[in-house]
C-alpha cells in the first residue's frame, strides 16, 4: 500500500526489462499444472525450485545476447535475490537470520544453475532428470520418475523456445511453452 502511494509521486517510470522478465518467470513458476499434474511440491522449497528453474532458462538465453543481455541477466539476478530477501522478511525471518538464509539460497541457486547448464548441454536427459529428481522433487518421499522425465522434456522445450527469442527478451518479453 505504501509503495503504491509513493508511486503516485514518482511519475510513470517504465518497468525495466529485467523486472518484466521476473514478473513473467514468477507467473510461469506459479502455473498450477506444475504442482497438480507434475507433482512439484506446493511448498516453499517447490516454489523456490520452479523459480530457479525458470530463472535459469532466461539467464541462459540472456547470456548469449551480448553485453545488453548480460546486463539484463545481472539485473534479473539482483531482482530475484531482493525478492527472496523481502519474502523471507514477510514470512517472519528476523534481520539476523535473513543473511544466513539468503546465503544458503544463493548457494542452492548457483549450484542448480551450474548443474542445469551441464545437464542441458548433455546429449541425453539422464543427468537432467537426476538433477530435477534431486532438486525439484527433493522433498518428495517417492518422486515420480515420469514427472521428472516430463520436466526434463519441458526444460528442453523451453530452452529451445527461448533460443528463438532475442529482441523480445531484451525488451522484457518471454514466451514459455505451455
Amino acid at each position: 500500500m505504501l509503495k503504491a502511494i509513493f508511486s503516485l509521486f514518482a511519475g510513470n517510470k517504465p518497468e525495466s526489462p529485467a523486472a518484466k522478465l521476473y514478473t513473467a518467470v514468477v507467473a510461469q513458476a506459479r502455473q498450477p499444472g506444475f504442482y497438480i499434474e507434475r507433482g512439484v511440491p506446493d511448498s516453499l522449497d517447490g516454489r523456490f525450485d520452479l523459480l530457479v528453474l525458470h530463472t535459469f532458462l532466461v539467464l541462459r538465453r540472456l547470456s548469449g545476447l551480448g553485453a545488453q543481455g548480460q546486463a539484463i541477466a545481472q539485473e534479473l539476478s539482483d531482482i530475484v535475490f531482493a525478492d527472496m530477501d523481502g519474502n523471507l522478511r514477510e514470512i517472519g525471518v528476523g534481520d539476523l537470520g535473513v543473511g544466513k538464509k539468503i546465503k544458503a539460497m544463493a548457494k542452492a541457486f548457483f549450484g542448480r544453475l551450474t548443474v542445469y547448464e551441464a545437464a542441458l548441454n548433455a546429449s541425453d536427459d539422464t543427468s537432467l532428470t537426476d538433477a530435477l529428481t534431486r532438486n525439484l522433487y527433493g522433498t518428495v518421499a517417492q518422486p515420480d520418475p515420469a514427472a521428472a522425465a516430463w520436466m526434463a522434456g519441458y526444460m528442453r522445450r523451453a530452452d529451445a523456445a527461448l533460443a528463438g527469442q532475442g529482441e523480445g527478451l531484451l525488451a522484457g518479453r518471454v514466451d514459455f511453452p505451455a
